[in-house]
């Protein structure tokens, strides 16, 4: 029995294929239960995101092309057109190409940290359906302890490298307490849904939705026990605003310079901290010329990213050697 990693991802196939071969929860048991009954097929795990799909597996000699086989067979997809995006490691490189994935190393985001959840859920959910042998137990376990090594002796992880995280950094950096501030989001979209997903995490309860259609804002709200406001009630909210973030696809501002100077008035001038991530901008520019309003756009954003994304390329350096020297080891 031979070490396998077989699969396709982001860098390979496009969206339309990737959707094909997914293993969604309807099908994820199915699959594993018919691995495990799989003679060529000693233990398995399936790794399946929107942006790649894998199969890690121990398997003989003969075996893998009856499991491309397989693989096609199941998703009812031709091989002809499944093969040229499929990528094949084994042995030591495929258990360089397991710890590469779940450090973040091989993201379409560099070091994202939500890839090592889904790579332990599926590795729970092969448990779940008998289907990890002794030798996946092992390189599992293993590929665990690197990838917690990689995320404490490295920076890989701690910069925002998404405009959403790297808003949610600015007012961290501001405030010293999120879990004190009131924040306003104009908009209802899935940057302003992801914005608030960061609020949230660092410990932010006090949240107005303001959005054209309260209904599209009911959902984003209930999620996170948030008022929801009309466009038209923000200048009776904004005083109570001290973090705005905005991101909607008006083709005109929704917030003027004279609606800020009134509510920094009704504040007593305690500090506003604007950040527009929209384009066409929701903001006035000359929102930034009134004392005690701090006004950031999505090109001063883009630059905290693009920095960013240079400090993790340095960092994954590290990473990269950490990986190479742990997997040789196993």
């Amino acid at each position: 029995m031979s070490l396998l990693a077989i699969g396709i991802n982001h860098n390979t196939a496009s969206v339309e294929l990737r959707e094909k071969v997914a293993f969604g929860p309807d099908k994820l048991a199915k699959a594993l239960q018919e691995l495990e009954s799989n003679s060529n097929v000693n233990g398995s795990v399936i790794l399946s995101t929107c942006n790649r799909t894998e199969i890690y597996c121990d398997v003989k000699a003969s075996g893998k092309s009856k499991l491309i086989d397989w693989l096609s067979l199941f998703h009812q997809v031709s091989p002809e057109e499944l093969k040229p995006s499929l990528y094949l490691h084994e042995e030591q490189a495929a258990i360089r190409h397991l710890m590469r994935v779940s450090c973040g190393l091989d993201s379409l985001v560099l070091g994202e940290p939500q890839i090592l959840g889904q790579v332990k859920q599926a590795y729970s959910d092969a448990r779940e359906n008998a289907a990890v042998d002794t030798s996946m137990e092992k390189l599992f376990q293993k590929t665990f302890s690197v990838a917690k090594r990689v995320r404490t002796e490295t920076e890989i992880g701690g910069s925002a490298v998404s405009v959403a995280y790297a808003a949610c950094t600015l007012a961290k950096q501001i405030f010293e307490s999120l879990a004190e501030s009131t924040v306003l989001l104009v908009g209802a979209g899935e940057t302003i849904e992801l914005v608030a997903k960061h609020l949230a995490s660092n410990g932010c309860t006090k949240i107005i939705v303001a959005n054209r259609t309260r209904e599209r804002a009911m959902g984003l709200a209930q999620q996170f026990g948030a008022e929801v406001i009309g466009l038209t009630e923000i200048p009776d909210h904004l005083p109570k605003a001290d973090i705005v973030i905005s991101s909607t696809a008006s083709p005109l501002p929704i917030i003027g310079k004279g609606m800020v100077e009134t509510a920094l008035k009704v504040r007593k001038h305690q500090p506003m901290l604007l950040i527009d991530i929209a384009v066409p901008r929701d903001i006035e520019s000359q929102v930034g010329e009134l004392n005690d309003a701090y006004l950031y756009t999505v090109d001063d954003l883009q630059s905290i990213v693009d920095s960013n994304i240079e400090q993790r390329k340095v960092e994954a350096i590290q990473a990269e050697a950490i990986v190479s020297e742990e997997s040789a080891a196993l």
